[in-house]
């Protein structure tokens, strides 16, 4: 079998743990400190905030920025149903809006009709590794006062026309260990502003700045140093493993010619967290039959989280919303190994069993919808 996903450890992240487990010091210390540095500069921000995953990170930075009942927030439905569970912790109410087919992302003229008084925020959600059309979204936040909060789970050193995701706002990183950047689980909240910082850094660790004296109420979303450490190994090695993920992406897509590929659109670097096709009308049986011939898949994602059961009863009629683009995404998509660790030799086996199970999509080469 060919993995979809394999995270990539070798003797400098043992070293560093080790290294953790002899010091003695196993939570938040200067392990965390660093990554934090670390981050905060690889991104060009002033602040970069460890938390123990990236599902609280976004919640934190939603409530940083004093999100919370009676506000709405917009965002997209194609995605991991973390991005509206972090807005419905805070009490807000996440207004759902169609994504575009050339980049999976949410479509800014879509926020921008749905914005009404009550909207406070808009959350981007950066698809499989692809930053959201950043320049008219930031056009809509401006016109109508709002934030921007991005969904960066994916998206770690994408780039928006020369600037890193995590530059356009307060943003949320995802360090799961499927990641370009993993810990084995975690998340950083990014921002600019010393003041969200400062929530954030209270949020995680019970409302204290100082040991015993509680400033705010907070919970308990402190990392650990083990994870730190980890973290700083794998950073010095994203930028390689993205190139390799490109090379491997483009080899990909060469090789799958004619078939409905994901395209990157000009202006955007994409970080191939994954690699996603669609096939129209016959997904499942190509997935089955991929998955016989020893190719790793997956489905992100096959319910678009506004047809997620639990949101029914927090969001009567949710599912009745016409999401076209999202429905139809859903039912079409399918993620293909693209990982850094692939050989030429896996990769030429991918496409040949692509090409091997599924035909070819009249007029594809270059169409709009064959894009993330």
């Amino acid at each position: 079998m060919i993995p979809l996903s394999r995270p990539d450890l070798g003797p400098e992240e043992e070293r560093a743990v080790l290294e953790v487990l002899r010091s003695g010091m196993l939570a938040m210390g200067r392990r965390t400190q660093a990554f934090e540095e670390a981050w905060a500069a690889y991104c060009g921000v002033r602040h970069a905030i460890l938390m123990s995953n990236g599902t609280v990170a976004l919640e934190a930075a939603l409530r940083a920025h004093g999100i919370g009942p009676g506000d709405e927030v917009i965002t997209a439905s194609f995605s991991f149903n973390a991005t509206v569970s972090a807005i419905l912790l805070t009490g807000a109410r996440p207004v759902f809006v169609d994504v575009r087919e050339d980049d999976f992302c949410i479509d800014p003229a879509e926020v921008d009709a749905a914005v009404t008084p009550r909207t406070r925020a808009i959350v981007p959600v950066h698809l499989y590794g692809l930053m959201a059309d950043m320049d008219p979204l930031e056009t809509v936040a401006r016109r109508h006062g709002l934030l921007i909060v991005e969904d960066a789970a994916q998206a770690h050193g994408a780039t928006y026309r020369g600037r890193k995701a995590g530059r356009f706002g307060t943003a949320m990183f995802s360090l799961y260990a499927t990641k370009n950047l993993m810990t084995g689980e975690g998340g950083f909240a990014t921002t600019d502003d010393d003041a969200v910082a400062g929530a954030i850094r209270l949020y995680r660790n019970h409302g204290m700045r100082v040991r015993y004296h509680h400033d705010a109420l907070g919970s308990n979303f402190k990392p650990t140093d083990i994870a730190a450490a980890i973290g700083l190994a794998q950073l010095a090695r994203l930028d390689e493993r993205n190139e390799r993920r490109r090379r491997n992406a483009a080899r990909l897509t060469a090789g799958l010619a004619g078939y409905l590929v994901p395209r990157v659109p000009e202006g955007r670097e994409h970080a191939w967290h994954q690699y996603t096709m669609r096939f129209p009308g016959e997904r499942d049986p190509v997935a089955a039959a991929l998955t016989e011939r020893g190719i790793d898949t997956l489905i992100y994602y096959p319910i678009p989280i506004h047809r997620q059961a639990y949101l029914q009863a927090i969001l009567p009629g949710a599912a009745d919303q016409p999401l076209p683009v999202t429905d139809r995404l859903a039912a079409e998509v399918l993620s293909i190994p693209v990982r850094p660790n692939l050989t030429d030799e896996e990769v030429d086996a991918v496409i040949a069993a692509v090409r091997e199970v599924a035909a070819p999509v009249a007029g594809a080469a270059g169409a709009a919808v064959a894009t993330t």
